[in-house]
């Protein structure tokens, strides 16, 4: 039951409503071939309501697209892979993510994210800005009234990449994440390079705890991404996520050492 981020569910809540209405269909009679209440239906087309991936895929069948809304969504938005995380990430009461390459999404510059996606070639400039966009929008839920607790553990390696591609975004980038860091609700960790091999370094993952006390993990490869939800491969994951929470510096001292990084990285 993913999420559309906004402002792309704006539009597409328009376009399946302008559909629904050439259909000549009723929100009761479309409600019952998408599976959702009159009642739903009307708050998803209020704004009062998240737009999710289950309607989106209700909507096609009402309609009968052939799936174009689902299509629709994944060439303008986020890709279709992901939207099933965004789902658990925009209401999690919890969140842990581990890069050992990269910033987290949830922690970057406008302008880091966009050096970051112009590295993966088949994107084209326009998607490239719309990721962008969307990747600051999901940020929002660090700064909401009711934000999650919020933990990352980053690898030494992430703060200190260089390059003519990402080495002069990343003074903003390094002092954007002292700054989050000094949130109360926002824990930054680092793995100091000299901790040499660990676990984590086969790979990024991250971690959500729902409002019921339900975990459950995201890990992605070259080609997508996929949410773990079966009990032991989020035990696996819990266990991974001790063994590199205990590989990092303490919060004070992953400050100081961000401190020192940025230091490095010049003026900005």
């Amino acid at each position: 039951m993913a999420d559309v981020p906004s402002p792309l569910a704006a539009f597409i809540v328009g376009e399946i409503r302008r559909a629904r209405g050439g259909a000549g269909m009723t929100q009761e009679t479309f409600g019952r071939g998408a599976g959702f209440s009159a009642s739903h239906v009307s708050a998803v087309e209020g704004g009062t309501r998240a737009l999710t991936m289950d309607f989106i895929k209700g909507a096609d069948r009402a309609l009968r697209t052939g799936g174009l809304f689902e299509r629709l969504v994944a060439s303008v938005g986020a890709p279709s892979w992901f939207l099933p995380w965004l789902d658990a990430e925009r209401v999690a009461t919890q969140l842990r993510y581990f890069e050992p390459n990269l910033i987290p999404g949830l922690l970057q510059t406008e302008d880091y994210a966009r050096t970051v996606l112009r590295s993966v070639d088949i994107l084209t400039s326009d998607e490239v800005e719309q990721r962008v966009s969307a990747r600051m929008e999901r940020q929002k839920i660090l700064t909401d009234d009711r934000p999650p607790q919020f933990v990352a553990v980053l690898d030494e390696a992430a703060l200190r990449r260089s390059g003519d591609d990402i080495g002069g975004v990343m003074a903003q980038q390094i002092a954007h994440l002292i700054a989050r860091a000094e949130l109360p609700h926002v824990h930054v960790h680092v793995i100091p390079a000299r901790s040499g091999l660990h676990v984590g370094l086969s790979g990024p993952f991250a971690l959500a705890r729902s409002r019921d006390g339900v975990w459950v993990g995201h890990l992605e490869n070259q080609l997508a991404g996929v949410v773990v939800d079966k009990d032991d491969d989020v035990a696996t994951l819990q266990a991974r996520w001790e063994s590199v929470r205990n590989e990092a510096l303490p919060r004070r001292q992953s400050i100081d050492l961000l401190k020192e990084v940025e230091s490095l990285h010049g003026p900005q």
